[in-house]
């Protein structure tokens, strides 16, 4: 059974490597620059172009959700912002939610910081919150994100054909889930 409370009460996630705390206020100026990161936009497919303003309005409005959870990724030491992820969709009569993640800057590839935000997310999501299915989409060019996935146990389930027109070319999303089910048989 979903628990909604662990929705409401966005929580603190600690790893070696990442902190996720609620999405907030504070974030604003480093959500507001990581959305102008052209390798950022790309890698998201991400073609509106934020105003600060509504940078500043999503972080504001992210407390007290009870329909999804919007972390902001940090560095344990320092507190730096690093990017953000979000359980949303969330359906409580089907136990599920999408996932999306995106670091702020392609600097912070390749170190590990994204699996463990995923792990740590994946474990909230099935162990707190109640959830037995978690899903996203990745574009097929990602090849590091759809590795990382797939250590973190989502498998694909579909293919979106011709789902990003990108700079006058067409690419495909992948369908990707991981089960509560499957990584406690793991």
């Amino acid at each position: 059974m979903m628990n909604a409370s662990a929705l409401r009460d966005a929580p603190t996630l600690v790893g070696e490597r990442v902190r996720l705390v609620p999405l907030g206020p504070e974030h604003t100026d480093a959500y507001f620059a990581a959305s102008l990161d052209e390798e950022v936009r790309r890698l998201t497919g991400t073609h509106r172009h934020l105003t600060y303003g509504q940078a500043r309005e999503w972080c504001e409005t992210r407390a007290g959700r009870t329909d999804r959870l919007d972390l902001a990724i940090t560095a344990p030491k320092d507190g730096r912002y690093l990017g953000e992820l979000s359980l949303y969709d969330v359906s409580p009569e089907n136990e599920s939610a999408g996932y999306r993640i995106a670091l702020s800057g392609i600097e912070f590839a390749g170190q590990g910081l994204g699996r463990e935000a995923t792990e740590l997310v994946l474990e909230h999501a099935f162990d707190r919150i109640g959830l037995h299915r978690v899903w996203l989409y990745v574009y097929a060019f990602n090849m590091r994100a759809i590795a990382v996935y797939r250590s973190c146990g989502f498998t694909v389930e579909g293919r979106l054909r011709d789902a990003l027109l990108w700079e006058g070319r067409r690419h495909d999303a992948l369908l990707m889930a991981v089960l509560r089910t499957s990584l406690k048989n793991t």
